[in-house]
């Protein structure tokens, strides 16, 4: 086995299912307002995890 077959995937490589998005990456990819972001995740119709205080939404629920 040569080096490349042993090395991990880095984050920028890790398939983008996987990522979080801060709430203003996301309304900012959105093109929203933050305020309708939160709408939009308190009516259940984005979803969102919560770690901490903190709030993400995943990248694959803004493609759906």
């Amino acid at each position: 086995m040569n080096n490349d077959e042993q090395r991990q995937p880095t984050l920028q490589e890790a398939p983008d299912r996987t990522a979080l998005l801060t709430v203003r990456e996301a309304y900012l990819r959105l093109r929203i307002s933050k305020w309708k972001l939160y709408d939009l995740i308190r009516t259940r119709r984005l979803s969102s995890i919560q770690i901490g205080r903190r709030r993400f939404v995943p990248v694959d629920a803004l493609r759906a």
